[in-house]
């Protein structure tokens, strides 16, 4: 009797061996932990849409799973979207616990969390819904962007569920990754999830398997160019030092109301330009219209400038 169970046990595990074997290794994919970081730091950004309150995204965990056992663990507990991928011919998910919908309510609201949480377990009215769509097409936007890195596509909203048993994407018995992210806003923490089944990756897995630790990363020209330009707009304030001098602080204490400092400085000498105390510029001094003016004679040697102040010291 013992050998017979065993065997029977053998076949039984058979096929669930050969089944879990067929699933996607994320660690072979390492551009699916760029694609989420990216898509987790964005959404931060973009929450900002939503709330004046601070939101932080970080990813928890990116693992593979079937998608049946997905669907049970948030059953009665979340809101998912169903988004279709066009140019992948299939279907993801994107889920909310319902925790994270109420608090994400309250920070719409004016909410600053100095109220308890709201902890009922309850269907979620038209308002909430509401606002989970709003968050679904946000993370959606951002997803699409962050995917945009390996291949263009587009995510098409389809329909919001709140039971499970509705959000078909793939057989059950498929495998997915799912990736969670945790959304911290109002002291309080929520989980947004995403679950894009196997068959929708295996097209592009050669990208996602590329490791960009070896690859030399060229930068966005549009990106650098608005750097270069927000930087170009910045307002500094700027020194012209006609002359220095080193005076101990007894000298400075003895100042009185009108006293008169005479300066070797002459019209011929050379005018110091300083940023925040850092010398940039030799300048020559001059009139025009009634205004003082600089000219830029030359580059100030940063070393040459240290040297003699090492000497004067």
């Amino acid at each position: 009797m013992a050998r017979n169970s065993s065997q029977s046990e053998v076949r039984s595990t058979g096929p669930e061996r050969l089944l879990d074997s067929a699933s996607i290794s994320v660690e072979r994919m390492p551009m699916l932990h760029v694609i989420f970081d990216r898509m987790a730091t964005q959404s931060a950004e973009n929450a900002r849409q939503l709330s004046t309150a601070p939101a932080y995204f970080s990813v928890n965990s990116i693992k593979t799973e079937r998608i049946g056992g997905i669907l049970e663990s948030y059953e009665g507990k979340a809101v998912v979207a169903v988004f279709q991928a066009q140019k992948w011919d299939a279907r993801i998910m994107l889920g909310l616990d319902n925790k994270l919908v109420f608090t994400l309510v309250e920070a719409l609201f004016g909410g600053d969390g100095s109220e308890a949480a709201y902890m009922e377990n309850r269907a979620l009215t038209s308002i909430e819904m509401r606002v989970a769509q709003k968050t679904f097409d946000m993370l959606a936007r951002t997803l699409q962007v962050c995917f945009s890195v390996i291949e263009e596509t587009r995510f098409k909203f389809e329909r919001i569920e709140s039971r499970m048993d509705f959000a078909v994407i793939a057989p059950r018995n498929n495998f997915a990754v799912i990736t969670r992210l945790n959304l911290r806003i109002l002291g309080r923490s929520g989980e947004v999830f995403v679950v894009i089944p196997q068959t929708a990756l295996n097209p592009i897995r050669q990208s996602l398997s590329r490791d960009l630790s070896n690859e030399v990363l060229v930068p966005d020209p549009r990106w650098s160019k608005q750097i270069h330009t927000e930087i170009g707009r910045s307002e500094v304030t700027v020194s012209a030092i006609i002359e220095e001098d080193n005076l101990t602080l007894g000298d400075i204490a003895e100042f009185k109301v009108g006293q008169v400092f005479e300066l070797s400085a002459t019209p011929r000498s050379r005018v110091k330009l300083e940023c925040n105390g850092t010398p940039l510029y030799w300048c020559q001094l001059g009139q025009a219209e009634g205004h003082y003016t600089l000219k830029v004679d030359e580059l100030v040697d940063s070393d040459q400038e240290f040297f003699n102040g090492l000497v004067q010291r």
